[in-house]
């Protein structure tokens, strides 16, 4: 994802919605569904494009026991809450 950790942990709140979840570190457990959506992030080096440099953070997600109907739904939503455009 092109942004800072701190951008990142700003917008998960509204992206997870109404999802019970908790954080520990650099780690999320999402309850989705019947299971669990784990999230886990990493700060990376920035992209760099001439002079400009823009921010990355590497996410995993992982879905434990979740329907593939619910993971649908979900990352549609989601995706569409953490879609930055550029212009």
């Amino acid at each position: 994802m092109g942004c800072t950790e701190a951008e990142w942990l700003g917008w998960l709140p509204a992206a997870l919605a109404h999802l019970p979840w908790q954080r520990d570190g650099n780690e999320a457990q999402v309850a989705l569904g019947e299971g669990q959506l784990w999230l886990h992030w990493q700060v990376v080096s920035p992209r760099v494009i001439g002079l400009v440099r823009i921010p990355r953070l590497l996410v995993r997600y992982r879905f434990v026991g979740v329907s593939s109907a619910d993971r649908e739904a979900f990352l549609q939503r989601f995706d569409l809450h953490m879609h930055r455009g550029g212009g």
